[in-house]
């Protein structure tokens, strides 16, 4: 009886073994892997918290909030539009067709924002430049000489540079305090 009962739990545990899909990938590290199902994470970054240490530091904390949060939606924006255009870029074969389809949707973002950002202040553009690079990835030169040409991107940077804007700014919490701060401010408000 107990041979019987042993051959049964083994042609169980073998049909379980069989059954068993490992076509799974797995990730491998070090000498040792981890089935990949389990450990698809996003990478974060990890701020230190911000410490408010005088009166002049709480001053410029509110007045970035205020700016930043008016900013955020348009470098949001541009982030989710670029987004879609490479997409689209990808799908037209030709140099000269994907150079007209940017020129005409240059000018239809023109059109449709140029006066709401006329409206800024030149620290709100500093701000929208340096949220620009932290939800693109690349500076607002890089993406203008990559999406257009090297001339039309200097002659922005020029323009911008007589508001005290520059297009090649880059955002660093982990250097700029000002930086952190928006930084802060974002995390806050759950973006």
């Amino acid at each position: 009886m107990n041979k019987f009962i042993f051959l049964i739990f083994i042609f169980f545990d073998t049909t379980i073994i069989l059954s068993q899909d490992f076509s799974e990938k797995y990730y491998k590290f070090a000498g040792d892997s981890i089935y990949t199902s389990q450990i698809e994470l996003d990478e974060i970054t990890i701020y230190k918290p911000v410490k408010l240490e005088s009166d002049k530091d709480l001053i410029m904390y509110y007045t970035l909030k205020r700016k930043t949060l008016k900013v955020y939606p348009y470098a949001k924006m541009a982030s989710e539009r670029l987004n879609k255009l490479n997409y689209r870029l990808t799908k037209i074969k030709s140099k000269r067709k994907k150079k007209k389809y940017t020129k005409i949707l240059e000018r239809f973002i023109q059109d449709e924002l140029t006066e709401e950002l006329k409206k800024l202040t030149r620290s709100e553009g500093q701000i929208l430049v340096k949220l620009i690079y932290r939800e693109t990835g690349a500076s607002a030169f890089k993406l203008i000489k990559e999406l257009r040409n090297g001339f039309r991107a200097f002659t922005y940077n020029t323009f911008a540079k007589l508001f005290d804007i520059s297009l090649k700014m880059e955002y660093n919490p982990e250097l700029v305090k000002e930086d952190l701060f928006i930084e802060d401010i974002l995390a806050k408000e759950g973006y």
